[in-house]
């Protein structure tokens, strides 16, 4: 017999076999002290340590409430989430990493905004400690590039620490789309949404598992999922090269016409191809990371693939 929730919370995982017991602990004191039917719902993305065998012996400890997945390989954070919302029976669900910066004690103030009436509750970083200058420069950057150049506002500062509730989460996991970015699919569908402020902690243990590399990737995918201002700006600057082109041109039959003397400078011609050149290899760039998204989706394959599932039923 399927058992409906009040309140489902997604926790992601990815080789954090050293903070599993203390985020269950700190997790489930909160969620006890709230008087609610709750499920905490745990995704392996294909871990390399013992986070699995961690994760399986908490399921045995705590059957009642505790849900523990694995997925068949590494596919990623914003997949495991999303693999998480689809194993949710909670009428809320909250997402939250394993790493515990983001604060579980938060939880029971996006619950009462919830019953409240809004149907997003997400969490906005007033601070964050632990990470560097760097860190926090691009991270700022990134929201204000994608806010300018996407069709949607994503609040700035904010993660995929959130309460969504279940309306929301079902229009969520009929869109398809292969190339994720949930911050930003949560701001696109809409429906009451309100913020909370908090100060981001750092790690409990271990080490981030989103490194420079990911980090771009992540915001390339926001970019190009919700944005074609990139394909608009090429359109642009071809326009524009061209104007100079034919400037250049009618300036070069003026001069050869009119007057004694050949347009000199054959480091001025050099100049120009290896711009006109750099010019066509970004176009064609851009280009091709659009149609790569498109190969990805007319391809049709699972977001992911679930390995196992430890629920009670």
């Amino acid at each position: 017999m399927i058992v409906q929730k009040e309140l489902s919370v997604i926790i992601p995982c990815y080789n954090e076999e050293e903070v599993i017991a203390e985020c269950h602990s700190r997790l489930t004191a909160v969620l006890q002290g709230m008087d609610i039917a709750y499920e905490c719902i745990y995704v392996d993305d294909g871990s390399r340590d013992r986070t699995w065998l961690a994760l399986a012996a908490l399921q045995q400890q705590n059957p009642r409430d505790t849900v523990v997945a694995a997925l068949s390989r590494n596919f990623g954070h914003q997949p495991a989430v999303s693999a998480g919302l689809t194993l949710a029976r909670g009428k809320a669900i909250v997402i939250i990493d394993a790493d515990l910066q983001d604060p579980p004690e938060l939880i029971p103030e996006m619950v009462r905004l919830w019953r409240e009436g809004s149907q997003v509750v997400y969490g906005v970083r007033d601070s964050r400690d632990g990470e560097s200058h760097f860190k926090l420069m691009t991270a700022k950057l990134f929201y204000r590039i994608i806010n300018r150049l996407s069709d949607i506002e994503i609040p700035a500062d904010t993660g995929d620490f959130r309460l969504i509730d279940r309306r929301v989460v079902d229009v969520m996991l009929s869109m398809p789309e292969r190339h994720r970015l949930l911050r930003g699919i949560s701001s696109w569908v809409g429906f009451s949404q309100k913020p909370v402020h908090y100060s981001r902690a750092a790690r409990f243990a271990g080490q981030t598992k989103y490194p420079l590399r990911k980090m771009l990737a992540l915001a390339l995918d926001g970019i190009i999922s919700f944005s074609i201002v990139p394909l608009r700006l090429m359109s642009i600057m071809g326009g524009i090269t061209a104007l100079l082109s034919i400037i250049g041109i009618v300036w070069a039959l003026l001069v050869r016409t009119l007057t004694h003397h050949w347009v000199a400078g054959w480091a001025t011609l050099f100049v120009a191809m290896l711009f006109l050149s750099g010019m066509q290899m970004l176009c064609v760039g851009v280009m091709g990371e659009y149609v790569g998204r498109i190969y990805t989706e007319v391809k049709q394959r699972p977001l992911f693939v679930i390995r196992d599932v430890l629920r009670r039923d």
